[in-house]
């Protein structure tokens, strides 16, 4: 059984088991000088929804929108608010937003509504406290592909009048960015059967020189998602001349670099270094 197709079932089988334990994370992350707006609905049409965390008196902060991982099956944005406040409590105005998953939607839905979450934190930022043109993109796992294809893929936030160069910068933690050939028959009902299809949903494949910086997080000792997709997708940003930070942990796995944001982290300075990169890139290059 491969380590993808192990991980999926957990979402999908053991999701009372996943609620209780995210439940338990969230309780652990501080909230001191974080202020929480929760069910926004950000698309009407579907009813999908977003949480915003803010710090205290923000003013003209960084914006974070952040997708979580879960295969593109499982996953609710609930689980994961312990990293909107790790991430309000350092500065930022942090969106954990929801999109559909499959087998409600395949790749154009999940990412329709991905760049959907993107323009309506363009448009409400300010509200909370954010700087509109100092947005980044943020995805775990299935996330971080997710938040690749918005930065290098330019139909997607073409389709909500953006462009990706109007991002300040993308952070992909354990993020799959080169993952054919497919390990799990059902991502070929989510990606395609053919070739052509299926390089479709590469964000490796979409690096031309036109992208917001990135930051690349990977733990060396992931089995889930291999540390080469990382390696790989460094390579082809700095092939196109585009600015690219790889960071590798020695001894981290792919839930651990997740922890390693919140209740984990000592083990690993990954939320230092997200800051720095965005401390370092505060507005988007076409601003």
């Amino acid at each position: 059984m491969s380590p993808r197709l192990i991980l999926f079932l957990t979402v999908l089988l053991l999701g009372g088991c996943k609620a209780a334990f995210f439940d338990a994370v969230n309780l652990r992350q501080p909230t001191d000088g974080v202020v929480s707006h929760r069910d926004i609905i950000y698309d009407t049409a579907t009813g999908t929804a977003l949480d915003v965390y803010a710090p205290a008196h923000a003013r003209h902060a960084p914006v974070v929108v952040y997708f979580y991982g879960g295969s593109w099956m499982g996953g609710r944005r609930q689980w994961f608010r312990w990293m909107g406040e790790a991430l309000a409590a350092r500065g930022v105005v942090t969106v954990v937003a929801d999109v559909r998953l499959w087998p409600a939607v395949r790749m154009k839905g999940f990412l329709h509504d991905a760049a959907e979450a993107v323009r309506w934190t363009r448009d409400h930022a300010a509200t909370f406290g954010g700087d509109p043109h100092d947005e980044f993109v943020m995805g775990h796992s299935s996330g971080g592909q997710i938040a690749a294809m918005l930065a290098v893929d330019k139909q997607w936030l073409a389709a909500v009048g953006m462009r990706p160069r109007e991002l300040a910068g993308v952070i992909g933690v354990a993020g799959t960015y080169d993952f054919i050939p497919f390990d799990e028959p059902a991502f070929a009902d989510i990606f395609g059967h053919s070739p052509a299809e299926q390089a479709l949903s590469q964000p490796i494949n979409f690096v031309d020189g036109d992208e917001p910086p990135a930051l690349i997080l990977q733990g060396e000792d992931d089995t889930i998602v291999s540390p080469a997709e990382a390696v790989a997708f460094e390579g082809r940003y700095r092939q196109q001349g585009e600015p690219v930070e790889l960071r590798l942990y020695p001894g981290l796995g792919h839930e651990g670099l997740l922890l390693a944001f919140g209740p984990r982290r000592t083990i690993a300075p990954v939320l230092d270094d997200t800051l720095d990169f965005i401390g370092r890139h505060p507005v988007a290059l076409e601003h």
